[in-house]
């Protein structure tokens, strides 16, 4: 036998009194993670089936706004995930945005509880565990739920947004952008879906046929479409989702006294049947502060990191224009210092132009069941780069809290695959108190700030203003457009004509100067300040 055939594998020579060497392969990985400035410590390395805890798997701080993913099968840990990262960059003074789509995410505001689970982890790998709490503001779309109301003006939300909401084909779609374009040149502010329904009313009667010559390309009958989508969308409840006061999208920037940043909590269990809504809704905020956001380059570390929950739910059935509109924001919302991070089950669930931004990647355990299912795991094996691992075999065989990661190195290269056995949250794994997290609602600055719908005057209050005795108001149209359709009522567009503004509104919008809105992304609107 010759002298290589029993020459043992080569390992890294060990120090007296340390931890036994790591093997070769092993070594070779942990030193892709041994960055010199400051990190986020994500867990152990996994080899051979077993957790080397000398062999930390970090993510370099200044990399965190170079996006990422963070995908799994139903109940691997990506909700814990989330939460690791987020403490941690709370810890470092970055502000965090969480959509909380199963309600189990508040507990980051509270000290977590030591259990025997997690002092084993602790102990797995080496992680010095300490509870803690982190500053919070939690929020709940249109107040609809445990939070802080965040609205959102139908002018600022825009037509493409608008248009995936209400499910519009992309022919609705680019009617919709025309009757925004109009309603912004003349003036017309669209605050709340009652005044966007009332001008698309007007368009559509016999009164304001001239002014839908105008907008070009506009027929009656997509027109019509828009208004019953519009009409049924609000009576679903949908309208509270919309109006002032409008959420300042600054107010996720913010960081507490002592430095750490602020998290902020999207609260969505009250619609988490509304996946569309509040997906898109997601989607708004991230336009909105696209727009409002200097361009700073390559920061020390990002302005925010923004985690986007359920992401699979915002590409399905997504028009082109709103596709191309996400892999803009996303490609160039980095330079700005802002991170996002998807989450889901798949990668497949990312359209490739977007997940090919993605240089952050934390994939938990996949379900190998079903024909499809095999499908999804040789697609996320692709996508990784080449491992000593068996990527199949080991994403199907990952344990609940352990993942695949790779990251982006300080020097922006990938770093080697690495199997992971991540650390524990120091935060309480699980909701607080309802009681407390109301408490803390109505405690925040921000509460009085945004708790108080407000409906000024805007398109449909122009619309039906100066109406003659008997004709319907604002809140007699609202409630006529929801109430069950038991005997034939006047229509939307009869309501509104009915008011005998048409005339007079015809002639004052003729020669009324409209300063055009500008707009951007997603036919989103920039904020006026």
């Amino acid at each position: 036998m010759s002298d290589s055939e029993t020459m043992p594998e080569a390992t890294a020579p060990e120090a007296p009194g340390s931890a036994p060497a790591l093997p070769r392969e092993a070594l070779e990985i942990a030193s892709g993670y041994a960055f010199s400035g400051p990190a986020l410590d994500l867990g152990a390395l996994l080899w051979d089936g077993t957790c080397l805890p000398d062999a930390q798997i970090r993510v370099p701080l200044p990399m965190l706004n170079r996006h990422g993913l963070v995908a799994g099968a139903t109940g691997t840990g990506k909700t814990k995930t989330l939460q690791l990262i987020a403490e941690q960059l709370s810890a470092q003074g970055v502000p965090v945005f969480l959509a909380d789509v199963k309600g189990d995410l508040s507990g980051i505001s509270a000290p977590g509880q030591p259990n025997d689970r997690v002092t084993g982890r602790a102990a797995e790998v080496h992680q010095h565990w300490t509870p803690a709490g982190f500053p919070a503001e939690f929020y709940a779309l249109g107040g609809l739920g445990h939070g802080i109301p965040v609205r959102a003006t139908i002018t600022s939300f825009g037509p493409v947004l608008l248009s995936k909401v209400l499910q519009l084909n992309q022919t609705q779609e680019q009617s919709l952008g025309l009757i925004f374009h109009y309603a912004d040149q003349k003036g017309l502010e669209l605050i709340d879906l009652k005044d966007l329904r009332a001008v698309v009313a007007f368009l559509t009667s016999d009164e304001g046929k001239a002014e839908l010559k105008t907008v070009g390309g506009l027929s009656t009958a997509t027109a019509g479409v828009i208004l019953r989508s519009l009409t049924a969308f609000e009576a679903q409840g949908m309208a509270d989702f919309f109006g002032e006061p409008e959420f300042d999208t600054a107010d996720l920037l913010r960081t507490a006294p002592d430095g750490r940043g602020v998290v902020s909590v999207l609260e969505l269990p009250a619609v988490q049947d509304r996946p569309q809504l509040f997906s898109t809704f997601l989607m708004w905020l991230l336009a909105d502060l696209f727009h409002d956001l200097p361009e700073v380059g390559d920061a020390d570390k990002p302005k925010l990191v923004f985690f986007f929950d359920e992401a699979h739910v915002l590409f399905d059935d997504a028009s082109k224009a709103f596709l191309d509109s996400i892999t803009q924001t996303v490609r160039l919302i980095r330079s700005k210092g802002v991170g996002v991070f998807f989450v889901t089950q798949t990668p497949k669930d990312v359209p490739s132009d977007v997940l090919g931004q993605l240089g952050n990647r934390v994939q938990h355990a996949l379900r190998a069941f079903t024909p499809d299912d095999q499908k999804a795991l040789k697609a996320t094996v692709k996508t990784f780069p080449n491992s000593a691992y068996d990527l199949e075999e080991l994403l199907t065989g990952l344990g609940t809290g352990e993942a695949v990661v790779t990251v982006l190195s300080e020097k922006g290269a990938p770093t080697p695959v690495a199997a992971t056995r991540l650390r524990a949250p120091e935060s309480l794994m699980g909701p607080v108190d309802a009681g407390a997290l109301d408490q803390a609602v109505r405690s925040s600055q921000s509460y009085g700030r945004y708790a108080q719908a407000v409906d000024r005057e805007s398109a449909y209050e122009k619309l039906t203003s100066g109406k003659p005795a008997g004709a319907k108001g604002p809140d007699e149209m609202r409630e006529a457009a929801r109430a069950p359709k038991s005997r034939p009522q006047p229509s939307v567009v009869e309501q509104v004509v009915d008011s005998g503004m048409f005339k007079s509104l015809a002639r004052s919008v003729g020669t009324q100067i409209g300063r055009e809105i500008t707009r951007s992304l997603f036919g989103t609107a920039r904020r006026r300040r």
